[in-house]
């Protein structure tokens, strides 16, 4: 029978919930920056290429216990290989207002 405290334990790491896989673009782009294969990956992970194609993919998701050992790799590259700085749509707000409306008739010559 657990204890009290592994039980509190086993609560408290539900209550913080899982950890989230990133999304597979993001896996497939920290794998590239990191200049690693699919081949690599599932060598190490104890997998097959196509599996990782999958994930990559979103075809499909790790498991336990390859799930936690993906997302410690995953993570030591987003911490290697952060995301670009997405590019933002110039500000117009504070733009210079538009002329009034030019009068091009031949009426005022």
């Amino acid at each position: 029978m657990p204890s009290k405290d592994e039980l509190f334990s086993a609560v408290d790491a539900l209550l913080k919930g899982e950890p989230q896989m990133p999304p597979p673009e993001e896996r497939a782009r920290l794998r590239e920056a990191a200049g690693v294969s699919q081949d690599r990956v599932a060598q190490v992970l104890s997998t097959s290429a196509q599996t990782v194609r999958n994930w990559e993919a979103g075809r499909s998701e790790p498991r336990p216990p390859r799930r936690q050992a993906y997302l410690r790799l995953l993570e030591g590259w987003a911490a290697q290989y952060p995301a670009p700085e997405r590019a933002q749509a110039p500000d117009t707000s504070a733009a210079a207002p538009m002329a009034g409306p030019v009068d091009i008739s031949d009426e005022g010559e």
